[in-house]
């Protein structure tokens, strides 16, 4: 197959398109093809009919009738997309099925954040002589094409009709979307049914749009066009992007969700009283989708000695071992789990409590198996080579730090970089100081604080914060959540504008009821 291709500046040529393939991650066999490679001029076409359909997204009403139907059609194809969207990521139909209801609920809850108007932020300070101030009104306004990158571990609620595209969309952002090579046909479906549902209420089919390719991603943040990126994927790969972006003539906001230890402290007391409680709940944590979590527990700080110490570990190794062998989403991620635990325990005072490896089923030939590594808290205080045990290895394994004393607790704790979340393991009587104090010290650390639960499971709700210090998030922004409109969005102040040309939520009278601020009182919009 050929595609005809330009640049901006030289003329066509004629080149063949690399096929995108469909795989089986089960066996790691080709499915079908279901597209080629986006070209140049395809991203430029692309990226160009977005832009030319962002005025059509101005109108809010229809933004919120947009979301709302992307969710109904979705329902509608809900076999068909749990189904594709399983044979390319082997993550089974009831997790899939729960995906694809957060997925409909956060695109409903993004209509309602439209309509409501309170995400515009409108402030209006009238003129005030007396202080020499002119008239100001203050709102937020859409950045532009936002590029969105799929996720590999979700192929639904973080790719093509995820929370990056519903709250760019929400925000009045079209989308263009780099699909993830891991589940290029659940995209096409995908973005095939938001296309259908943005025709159905009126809008243009080109407010979200597909390519695929590697090649294309980097063409889609260097396009003059682009005006902000969502990603969530690897350190190593957002931060390329990051810095394609920053680099820009024009540089670019660039959201990304790069990696997370999120690490586990697991008190003295509370090893003493819960250790058996403790040690299943790790084990369900960090083997939940085999891993692939990027809240996934990965360093646990545990006490070496004392009550519960050895029933914790016991615990977890023995319902770790109960998981059922389960493929990981692709071959080269299931290569780099594998010979990550390996350099892991390898390392001097390291102890695989639980073997990770390569265990065939009968239905899946590249199933892995969880692991358990520990090791000795003071190894991880210092520079050396089990700084390895500090980043993220994605997939089902989780790091075991023995602390004998606060001091040591408190120099892992140092070492650590950002991260989604940190999560504290306490007695049922831990509520002093001493435990304040602990929570205070993991506060920089993370986005997202957890106490006596664990971190796996994100909830799509208003307080929710989904991001935190470098290199977990590369802002300061939440990808989940009402707040993450707020990345597609920047403010824009009216001075002395007459009433005639001002947005019609700056207006005096507020004929679409918004919620403002107005000479310094809040007033309540109109009841949705």
């Amino acid at each position: 197959m050929t595609t005809e291709t330009a640049s901006a500046t030289g003329p066509a040529t004629t080149a063949p398109a690399a096929p995108v393939w469909s795989t089986d991650p089960r066996t790691g066999e080709h499915r079908a093809q279901v597209a080629v490679e986006a070209r140049p001029a395809d991203v430029d076409r692309a990226v160009r009919a977005a832009a030319d359909a962002a005025h059509a997204l101005a109108d809010r009403p229809l933004r919120a009738a947009l979301l709302r139907a992307a969710a109904d059609h979705l329902e509608r194809a809900a076999d068909e997309v749990t189904a594709v969207a399983d044979a390319e990521s082997a993550l089974g139909a009831p997790r899939l099925a729960g995906e694809l209801a957060r997925t409909t609920y956060q695109l409903r809850e993004f209509a309602g954040v439209v309509e409501e108007g309170a995400y515009l932020d409108v402030v209006i300070d009238h003129a005030d002589p007396a202080l020499g101030r002119p008239d100001l009104r203050r709102i937020r306004t859409a950045l532009g094409v936002v590029a969105v990158f799929a996720a590999s571990n979700f192929p639904l609620a973080f790719s093509v009709p995820g929370g990056d595209t519903a709250s760019a969309l929400a925000a009045g952002c079209p989308v263009v979307v780099k699909a993830h090579p891991d589940h290029p046909a659940t995209a096409e479906l995908c973005a095939r049914l938001l296309r259908a549902a943005a025709a159905s209420v009126g809008l243009p089919e080109d407010v979200v749009s597909l390519v695929h390719g590697f090649e294309a991603g980097l063409a889609l943040v260097r396009h003059p066009l682009t005006a902000a990126v969502g990603f969530t994927g690897s350190v190593r790969g957002g931060r390329a992007l990051h810095d394609i972006a920053a680099a820009r003539s024009r540089p670019i906001p660039f959201h990304g969700e790069l990696g997370s230890l999120n690490p586990v402290v697991v008190t003295p007391a509370a090893a003493a009283g819960r250790a058996a409680e403790i040690g299943a709940g790790l084990a369900a944590s960090f083997t939940l989708g085999n891993g692939q979590f990027c809240v996934k527990p990965g360093l646990v700080l545990t006490p070496a000695a004392g009550s519960g110490a050895g029933e914790l570990e016991k615990a977890v190794v023995e319902a770790a071992g109960r998981a059922p062998a389960a493929p990981l989403l692709d071959s080269r991620m299931r290569t780099a789990f594998l010979s990550g635990v390996r350099e892991r325990a390898a390392l001097a005072g390291v102890e695989e409590l639980l073997a990770a490896a390569e265990e065939p089923t009968a239905t899946a030939p590249l199933a892995v198996r969880p692991g358990v590594l520990a090791v000795p808290a003071a190894l991880l205080a210092a520079d050396g080579p089990h700084a390895l045990l500090l980043e993220e290895c994605f997939g089902p394994v989780t790091v075991l730090a023995r602390y004998r004393d606060q001091a040591e607790l408190a120099a892992v704790l140092a070492r650590l970089d950002g991260n989604l979340t940190a999560t504290v393991q306490f007695a049922a009587d831990e509520r002093g100081e001493d435990a304040a104090a602990l929570l205070r010290g993991l506060v920089p650390l993370a986005g997202r604080i957890v106490v006596d639960g664990w971190p796996t499971g994100v909830a799509v709700a208003p307080a929710m914060h989904h991001g935190g210090p470098y290199p977990a998030s590369t802002s300061n922004a939440t990808s989940v959540g009402a707040g993450a409109i707020a990345r597609w969005l920047r403010p824009v102040s009216y001075q002395a504008v007459p009433q005639a040309l001002l947005p019609a939520e700056l207006r005096d009278d507020n004929p679409l009821g918004v919620p403002r601020r107005v000479d310094g009182s809040p007033q309540p919009g109109r009841s949705r």
